[in-house]
């Protein structure tokens, strides 16, 4: 729980439950239970749960990811109870209608479909299928079709009933609240919960099996989309402030190396970004770019020279201190929000089981070194951890 300063308040529910937890035959159960889950209890319809939170004036939504699912409310702060009571109703006794089940698989389905006509995203999916090829990390979170259709309300309900696990699931509440009256409302709309068994994974080997070098899907676009990336360590390494000043060098920004380099300069994108992505004992650092066709070359060169760069020569004392000044002022700007705060220490908690404060994630960007991000670049920047995903236009 943390109290703060603000007209609002915002509750999230984070359970270590997503795709990693999930076999072939049950590949997203996850992602479709996050929508059940809104679907009524035995007390409301899916109309009383939505007008509850945006009749208030509040927000409400979920997510899924890889290892972990979250259901939120963002609300004044004098409707807390409110919100504490349909998010404890939701997680303790969804009813998974067969009505809506049925009709809520088609809308999942419509979901995956969106995601497939969008060249970045399928560029995206196919570059971590690449880097995990044998990792459930590497399979897609909503699943397939063909995954989904046999799937009854039971399959869900027993699901729900194996993995909605309190030595799984966190509460975290941020923003303007009485601490012990949050706390009071918790624990009594919880006190259900009494298994404590641990959930796990599918897969402890994310990093076993060499990634496949390179692979193109040819589809009805004007644009060719690229997602390079490498794999690499997990949220507990120490070297993970390092990758993410080096992450902030190479592509996060306009002034970013590659932003200015492929973009400015030549003029071959007219986007282009990284990103350094955690997961509990793997990760990945992802550079992806739109382009024309002809200027893949020039530009998959191009970025390459600035990963050589980053590998071989020390970034300069005032890139250095700039990029530094640039993440732990876009955290800080972050942090004005609720709702970063929320995400931020939700997912911390999961990751490590204790709160990790604001002041923590500060100290360990300012101590990281111009000889640290040379360490870490090299470490990551390998072949043997490389993989390149490209949707291309058809010829």
């Amino acid at each position: 729980m943390v109290p703060c300063e603000a007209e609002s308040v915002a509750v999230g529910l984070f359970i270590a439950s997503g795709s990693r937890h999930e076999d072939a035959k049950s590949a997203g159960i996850s992602h479709f239970i996050e929508h059940m889950l809104f679907k009524g209890t035995p007390t409301r319809t899916p109309l009383d749960i939505t007008q509850a939170i945006e009749g208030r004036g509040g927000n409400f939504n979920a997510c899924t990811g890889e290892e972990s699912t979250c259901y939120f409310a963002h609300l004044p702060c004098e409707y807390l109870v409110e919100a504490v009571d349909i998010l404890s109703d939701m997680y303790l006794r969804a009813t998974i209608p067969a009505n809506e089940f049925a009709r809520e698989k088609q809308v999942v389905i419509e979901e995956i479909k969106m995601y497939a006509d969008e060249p970045d995203a399928v560029a995206m999916e196919n570059l971590q299928r690449n880097l995990f090829p044998k990792s459930t990390l590497g399979a897609p979170v909503a699943g397939t079709p063909e995954s989904l259709l046999p799937l009854k309300p039971a399959d869900l309900k027993r699901y729900i009933k194996s993995h909605y696990l309190p030595s799984n699931t966190v509460v975290v509440i941020v923003g303007n609240f009485e601490e012990s009256h949050a706390l009071r409302d918790v624990s009594e709309r919880f006190r259900r919960c009494s298994d404590v068994r641990m959930l796990r994974r599918t897969d402890d080997q994310p990093l076993s099996g060499k990634p496949i070098a390179e692979t193109t899907v040819a589809k009805d676009i004007a644009q060719a989309q690229l997602a390079l990336g490498y794999r690499t360590f997990g949220i507990a390494d120490k070297r993970k402030y390092a990758a993410i000043v080096m992450d902030a060098i190479l592509g996060r920004g306009m002034s970013s190396r590659l932003f200015q380099e492929v973009r400015e300069k030549r003029g071959l994108s007219y986007d282009i970004s990284s990103r350094m992505q955690f997961f509990q004992d793997a990760g990945m650092f992802t550079i992806t770019a739109g382009l024309d066709r002809s200027k893949a070359k020039d530009a998959l060169a191009t970025i390459d020279r600035e990963l050589k760069r980053i590998r071989e020569k020390p970034v300069s004392a005032l890139e250095l201190k700039r990029t530094k000044e640039f993440l732990i002022g876009n955290f800080r700007l972050s942090h004005e929000k609720v709702t970063s705060k929320l995400f931020f220490y939700g997912q911390t908690m999961l990751s490590f089981g204790r709160l990790v404060t604001p002041q923590e994630q500060v100290e360990g960007i300012r101590a990281v070194t111009a000889s640290d991000v040379k360490a870490v670049a090299n470490a990551i920047l390998k072949q043997s951890n490389r993989s390149i995903s490209w949707v291309v236009p058809r010829s």
